[in-house]
């Protein structure tokens, strides 16, 4: 992918030196607070592999945010086809992040996903794309209300992998943007 750039941020593939902060947010308990499981190092160096090979073979993907300044990975941010959901159409694509504790609060979650977003309307030309998260989870949804994105509460659903035993992390609650919306509010 070619990496796209926000006033502060670069937006790139995966590299090898990210494994470790991409490890660290994985099984840090305030980031995955509304996730019911962590990730152990084979399993943060998976999913990265699966992550960079996602983006190596449809040009985006959940992607490295990087700080353009100091060159730290910060976290993630980017688009994705749900593939895995049967509540959604073939072809919804999401729009998700996910940044190291220390870097919350500013602003890099929404700038990231902003570009996302424009790449998701103007480059990729997209008509819509979704964002869920636990119905509880207030720091994601308030960034989706930054966005413009809109609740959609008849999308609301139940995560099918949630495991019994953490059915406060079952309910999930639906936003969504469309193209010519984004691209009024951005007067494109």
């Amino acid at each position: 992918m070619n990496p796209l750039h926000t006033s502060r941020l670069i937006l790139r593939n995966w590299q090898e030196r990210d494994r470790s902060v991409f490890h660290r947010i994985n099984s840090d308990d305030r980031v995955m607070e509304f996730f019911p499981f962590r990730r152990d190092r084979a399993q943060s160096n998976a999913l990265l592999d699966e992550l960079r090979a996602d983006i190596d073979a449809i040009g985006y993907g959940f992607a490295a945010v990087e700080i353009a300044s100091t060159g730290e990975c910060v976290g993630f941010a980017g688009l994705s086809p749900v593939e895995d959901l049967p509540v959604f159409r073939h072809g919804d694509v999401e729009i998700g992040w996910r940044l190291a504790h220390e870097h919350w609060g500013k602003g890099y979650a929404t700038e990231a996903a902003s570009a996302w977003l424009h790449h998701a309307f103007v480059t990729l030309e997209l008509d819509e794309v979704i964002s869920f998260a636990v119905e509880t989870n207030h720091r994601s949804t308030a960034v989706m209300d930054r966005l413009g994105m809109h609740r959609d509460p008849g999308g609301d659903f139940d995560y099918p992998k949630v495991p019994d035993d953490r059915p406060q992390l079952r309910r999930f609650v639906l936003y969504r943007i469309g193209r010519e919306e984004w691209r009024r509010r951005h007067s494109l």
